[in-house]
């Protein structure tokens, strides 16, 4: 599978392009400066190219950038994406003196980015931090939302290759709100105890 991993160049999507190219994927980066993905591509055996010429041609696309420009990138991607399936991997959070908080928006990025695109939008790996994967596959399971099924199934096949437990079916995609907001969750209990949470479901055969 060919996957494009917009704003590869970034530390998660960087990491996360690491770890797929480990597993056997033929990846590219993307960047909004071709040049930058070029050189950070080559550090890790992928390719590099700017953002739109990276998810041309390409089987599903990672939109790995920063929750601040993940609706304008989506937005501005649309035509050289097409009908191909995107995940979505952004939390949109607020830094209080109290806390790391989820977005006061009803709806994830996700859903807006759904919005944005003609392609089947999923959201997942929202509890896989950069720190961990730049080490290697990511303690925990990773949890996986969406509508478009065939989109779904190519998305938890490729997160099952970066987490050291299994990819799960987490229902349609309204229900990224909640995997987005873990993200907050996660971020508080990483500053509290100094580490590098993630999460693993029990109780499932």
């Amino acid at each position: 599978m060919r996957v494009a991993v917009v704003g590869g160049t970034g530390d998660f999507g960087l990491a996360l392009a690491q770890r797929l190219v480990e597993a056997g994927e033929d990846v590219v980066v993307g960047s909004r400066d071709p040049q930058r993905a070029a050189d950070k591509a080559a550090e890790i055996g992928a390719s590099g190219a700017a953002n739109e010429d990276a998810v041309r041609g390409a089987d599903f696309v990672v939109l790995a950038v920063k929750a601040e420009a993940a609706l304008a990138t989506a937005a501005g991607l649309r035509a050289a994406i097409g009908t191909t399936p995107v995940l979505s991997v952004a939390s949109e959070l607020r830094f209080t003196k109290g806390g790391v908080l989820p977005t006061e928006d009803p709806r994830s990025i996700a859903e807006r980015t759904q919005d944005q695109l003609a392609a089947p939008v999923c959201a997942g790996l929202h509890s896989l931090a950069a720190a961990s994967l730049a080490h290697g596959r990511a303690d925990g399971d990773a949890l996986v939302c969406g509508d478009d099924a065939t989109a779904k199934e190519r998305a938890l096949e490729l997160a099952a290759k970066v987490v050291t437990g299994r990819s799960l079916d987490a229902g349609p995609l309204a229900s990224a709100r909640a995997l987005e907001g873990l993200t907050a969750v996660i971020v508080n209990l990483n500053k509290r105890y100094k580490g590098h949470a993630g999460i693993e479901i029990t109780g499932l055969p």
